[in-house]
């Protein structure tokens, strides 16, 4: 079973910070949504995120797992 402290460091490592660019995961059906930022890191919680189209942070902490770095849109026949 691995350490608790290497996990939190390793998590700290990896964080995403304010301002990234993030798709993020829907709870209810699990597809992942564009068009979100990293407002903050709850440290051991998770992240806001910041809805772009209205500037909007949003009330709840998305857990780490739900948050992704956002991915290059591949549905054009050139890229």
């Amino acid at each position: 079973m691995p350490d608790a402290t290497v996990m939190t460091s390793k998590r700290s490592a990896d964080a995403l910070r304010a301002g990234t660019p993030v798709d993020v995961r829907s709870r209810f059906v699990g597809d992942w949504s564009r068009g979100f930022e990293v407002a903050e890191r709850v440290e051991d919680q998770g992240y806001r995120v910041r809805r772009l189209s209205d500037d909007t942070v949003l009330p709840d902490v998305f857990d780490d797992q739900d948050v992704r770095p956002q991915r290059r849109r591949q549905d054009f026949w050139w890229h």
